[in-house]
This record gives structure tokens, C-alpha cells and sequence, in this order.
């Protein structure tokens, strides 16, 4: 099935290093899924809670649908996850070892139903940061390179 990515978490690789990657569902309100099939999400400051039953998507933002008029949604509501009973126990777990999060990687649409996929990460000290910088720059500079050569 083809997935259409609708919104990226671009910070994420570079604030964490990712652990382990799952698949979830997001419980939608009526209105909500006409947004975000219009690109009006924002998963740059959500993280997931777990609380060792459920999976929780906190502070994403789905702007309200300006059709929707009185039965709107409140943008920054708490989105329940949809996972297996096994995954969630994994993140619980995980999560509580010091240093550990849950954040959102994408937002895409497969089969018409909106999806996540979320990671389960480790956050970066500041010297892993630049050493991705340095790693980048230097990257980029041998493809200029290359790339004046003729390769």
C-alpha cells in the first residue's frame, strides 16, 4: 500500500538518536482528518505519552477546518494511539529508563487513514550534535567536489 507523507519531524534526527520505530494509528475527530489531508499538522513539539495502558500524542497541532464551523476541534488536544498491547508494554518500558523518550517521526496517509510513525529515542549530548554537524559538512563538500570534477 502507498503511504503519502504528510508532515515530517525534521528536528528529530538531530535531537535523538532513534532507538527502535513503530507504526500507529491516531484517533481522529470528524473534522480533524480533513486538515491534516490538507497539510494542517504540526508534530514539531509533540511527544507521546505512555502510561503503560495507552499511547498518548501530546502537543501536535491540527489547525481547526474552516468548513467545519460549530463542530470544530480543539487544535491542541491529547490524540489517542492506536497499538498493540505488546508495543505499548515496549515503550512503557522503555520510556523509563532515564534519558529516553517517545517522539513523532511522521504523519502519512496509507489506505486513506491517517498514521504514525514514532520512535522510541535517546536524547543527543551537545558534542554528538556536532560531530553530526561536522559529519554533514564535510559530506556536502566532497559532493561539491565531486560533483566540479565531473563525477
Amino acid at each position: 500500500m502507498s503511504s503519502k507523507t504528510i508532515a515530517k519531524n525534521k528536528k528529530a534526527y538531530f535531537n535523538f538518536q532513534i532507538l527502535d520505530t513503530y507504526e500507529a494509528g491516531i484517533v481522529l475527530q470528524g473534522s480533524e482528518i480533513k486538515s491534516i489531508r490538507n497539510h494542517q499538522i504540526s508534530i514539531d513539539q509533540a511527544y507521546v505519552y505512555v502510561d503503560g495502558e495507552e499511547a498518548w500524542l501530546v502537543d501536535s497541532y491540527i489547525h481547526p477546518y474552516e468548513q467545519a464551523s460549530s463542530f470544530n476541534h480543539d487544535p491542541h488536544r491529547r490524540r489517542k494511539l492506536l497499538l498493540h498491547k505488546k508495543e505499548i508494554l515496549e515503550l512503557w518500558d522503555t520510556v523509563r529508563i532515564k534519558g529516553n523518550t517517545i517522539v513523532p517521526l511522521r504523519v502519512y496517509l496509507s489506505g486513506g487513514k491517517a498514521k504514525i510513525e514514532i520512535a522510541a529515542a535517546r536524547g543527543k549530548k551537545l558534542h554528538d550534535k556536532r560531530k553530526d554537524i561536522t559529519d554533514r559538512d564535510i559530506k556536502r563538500q566532497t559532493e561539491r567536489e565531486l560533483k566540479n570534477i565531473g563525477f
